[in-house]
């Protein structure tokens, strides 16, 4: 039986993590599962669960803001998506059967990986204007910059393939994907960053429903650890997604890393034995 007191500490969690994850097109779940796993004292396989319901909220919160703005790019997502819930179908599959403590291990180590790619995180591939013919490539109003930004779609299928992965990771730990779609998207595929991270929102609730099925029928959902953590992070991915754009996250990021890093030597300390408290 969970607690007011914990009820209310889970749900500012998901605001902290929704608003964190809408930024930066993570879509929070590299936070709220080692958070519920280290001072929540969750078993990580109900946190996996709980942020993968998350996740879904995430999505809708800040999908309908992005796209309303104009930021997402629809079509380039529905052509990824595909990929992405294959990845997670076989993510969530394969998490039944590995132990907390290897999860514990692999969840730290993909936050080191994720904390690294953050901070080297300082630029976006060569945006390239969309061709005419291009239906792909989009466009939107930079409210930051002031101006409209068009921009062509390239390299689709180192998209895909990160895509798979990027279903495979939200399956497997609870995740978003965005920590693999993201840096895909602008380093490799010519995509700003704004637009990487709207598209990244747009596609990771799909996804998420993919794995909440399989995690639902085995029991790893605890609606009483899953519902605060959805409302806290529906609240903040709107919050999030309508700052977002108007400022730069260059800052942001920089406490994010270290935030994750800190979180990441827990959970593989965790993974042998040991508990940090």
């Amino acid at each position: 039986m969970v607690s007011f007191a914990t009820f209310l500490g889970i749900t500012v969690l998901g605001v902290a993590a929704g608003l964190l994850g809408a930024m930066v097109g993570l879509g929070g779940g590299i936070l709220i599962v080692p958070l519920l796993t280290l001072v929540f004292r969750e078993p990580i396989h109900n946190s996996i669960g709980a942020s993968i319901v998350a996740v879904i909220a995430t999505s809708s919160a800040a999908a309908s803001t992005y796209v309303g703005e104009g930021f997402s790019n629809i079509r380039l997502g529905m052509t990824l998506e595909t990929f992405t819930t294959i990845g997670a179908v076989v993510g969530g599959l394969v998490a039944g059967y590995i132990s907390k403590n290897v999860l514990s291990g692999i969840f730290g180590t993909v936050m080191i990986l994720v904390a690294i790619t953050l901070f080297r995180r300082k630029s976006e591939g060569k945006i390239i204007p969309k061709d005419p013919d291009d239906r792909l490539g989009g466009s939107y109003h930079d409210p930051y910059l002031h101006k409209d930004v068009t921009y062509k779609v390239r390299n689709i299928p180192i998209g895909l393939v990160a895509s798979f992965l990027a279903g495979n990771l939200s399956g497997l730990l609870g995740v978003g994907g965005g920590v693999i779609k993201v840096p895909a998207m602008t380093l490799g595929m010519g995509i700003p960053v704004k637009a990487a991270t709207a598209t990244s929102n747009f596609m990771i609730g799909v996804t998420a429903v993919a794995s909440a099925f399989i995690y639902y029928s085995r029991g790893m959902i605890d609606p009483l650890v899953a519902a605060p953590t959805a409302i806290g992070v529906f609240l903040g991915a709107r919050l999030g997604a309508r700052v977002a754009p108007r400022i730069h996250t260059r800052h942001l990021l920089s406490i994010l890393v270290v935030v994750m890093l800190a979180m990441a030597v827990q959970m593989i300390l965790k993974a042998f034995g040991i508990e940090v408290r």
